[in-house]
């Protein structure tokens, strides 16, 4: 079915892409990995997952489509629905969307999805494939050594015994000799450094009982400065061509507590009002369920 490759070149792009009346697709980052077992390196990557409840139609796919197609808005919804029928028809025999993953029903009648780990959505890892690197085993090939050769290594350890009891024997008439001047030098240094530290403490005590303190240089107050929070994920609660249709929209969100604003202009020439923008996706997606059942079934997530 040709909605897989429209789904596919949408997450890239953003981190969830719904099919209205079937359910959405979301991807989160994942750091690279490494398989201890087979010793293999995985790059970075985005984590494919599917949530059946998320069914409304945000207008992602359905204008990607319309766009590529060269089709209307009305005429994807109905290509879109066509599909969604094809895939509840095939579920009990299984059905599989390139690049993406194997859609099935268990024996309970609930829907399975088992996403494809070959494709990899972080464009930032792309070309990147896993790495294998056999492990170095170090203490085998030392055995090895010592059991094709003894008579080197035998030669090499009774080498490096009399080396080290050559520096043994040296050290100790250095540390011997040496701590006799050393303590001589200790004790003199001891008697001068008494002296100068008696000397300067009476120094300092009698200034403290004579002197005036003035700071002609005060400190320069501190600014501090903070970096603002960004919100590239935001609740939309509907899109106008009318300016005056957008500010009855954004006063009735901001009515209702709401921290609504005026997104701008799609490609569509449809000024975008947001019910409110968050700064992560989670936040985001749990605001978009509460939305949609209270004041907006039409409301969709919008990512920056």
């Amino acid at each position: 079915m040709t909605l897989a490759t429209y789904i596919s070149d949408l997450l890239y792009r953003y981190e969830c892409v719904i099919i209205p009346n079937f359910g959405g697709f979301v991807t989160n980052a994942i750091a690279a990995k490494i398989n201890e077992d087979t010793h293999a390196l995985y790059p970075p990557t985005k984590q494919l997952t599917f949530n059946k409840h998320l069914q409304n139609n945000d207008g992602l796919l359905a204008n990607y489509i319309a766009s590529s197609k060269k089709i209307s808005f009305e005429e994807a919804l109905l290509y879109i629905e066509k599909e969604v029928s094809f895939l509840n028809a095939h579920l009990k025999e299984g059905v599989t969307l390139k690049n993406i993953g194997y859609f099935s029903e268990n024996n309970t009648g609930m829907l399975v999805f088992e996403p494809l780990e070959s494709v990899n959505y972080l464009t930032a890892s792309y070309g990147l494939t896993p790495v294998a690197s056999p492990p170095i085993k170090r203490e085998v090939y030392g055995q090895q050594v010592k059991t094709l050769y003894p008579e080197i290594v035998a030669s090499q350890s009774s080498r490096k015994t009399g080396r080290f009891l050559k520096y043994v024997a040296a050290a100790a008439i250095v540390l011997s000799v040496g701590s006799i001047g050393l303590n001589t030098y200790k004790n003199q240094q001891n008697a001068t450094e008494i002296a100068a530290t008696t000397q300067l403490q009476e120094e300092v005590e009698r200034k403290i009982q004579e002197a005036t303190f003035v700071i002609d240089n005060p400190l320069s107050s501190l600014t501090l400065k903070v970096g603002k929070e960004t919100f590239n994920y935001h609740v939309v609660g509907g899109a106008f061509k009318e300016l005056e249709n957008v500010e009855k929209l954004v006063a009735k969100f901001k009515k209702l507590g709401y921290e609504s604003a005026v997104l701008g202009v799609n490609k569509w020439g449809l000024t975008q009002v947001s019910v409110q923008s968050y700064s992560t996706k989670r936040e985001a997606i749990n605001a978009l369920y509460k939305i949609q059942k209270t004041i907006s079934k039409d409301a969709w997530l919008l990512v920056d």
